[in-house]
C-alpha cells in the first residue's frame, strides 16, 4: 500500500501544516466521542489478528464496543471525560494485522509454488 506519511513526517514544515488538518478530520470522524479507538473501527475480516490480542486487549475492545453501542442506541455520546484522548488512541491491532498479512502472503507463495522434477 502506497503512503505519503513517511515523506510528510520527514518534512517538519509539511507535517506542521498537515497536522491540524489531520486532527480536525479525526475529531470530525466522531468515534472518540463514543470511547472507541481507531483500530476498533477496523473491519473484522482478519479474525486471526483479533485472536492474537491478549485477553486484556480483547476485554477492553469488547467493553469499548458495548459502551459505544449503548451510547449510539441512546443517541447521546459519552460524557466529555469519557471520550478517548488522542494520546490513548494507539494502533493496537495494526501489528497483528501486518503479521497475518505477511503469513498469508507466505502461505500463498508456498501454495502456488511451481514444483518441477529433476
Amino acid at each position: 500500500m502506497a503512503t505519503l506519511a513517511p515523506k510528510v513526517l520527514a518534512s517538519k514544515s509539511l507535517a506542521a501544516w498537515i497536522a491540524p488538518v489531520a486532527h480536525w478530520y479525526t475529531n470530525l470522524a466522531g468515534y472518540r466521542k463514543y470511547g472507541l479507538k481507531y483500530d476498533d473501527l477496523v473491519i473484522e475480516e482478519t479474525e486471526d489478528a483479533l485472536g492474537r490480542l491478549t485477553p486484556r486487549e480483547r476485554f477492553d475492545r469488547a467493553y469499548r464496543m458495548k459502551r459505544a453501542s449503548q451510547a449510539s442506541v441512546l443517541h447521546a455520546p459519552l460524557e466529555k471525560a469519557d471520550w478517548t484522548k488522542p494520546q490513548e488512541d494507539v494502533r493496537y491491532l495494526r501489528p497483528h494485522i501486518a503479521e497475518v498479512e505477511k503469513e498469508n502472503a507466505e502461505r500463498t507463495m508456498w501454495d502456488t509454488a511451481l514444483v518441477t522434477r529433476k
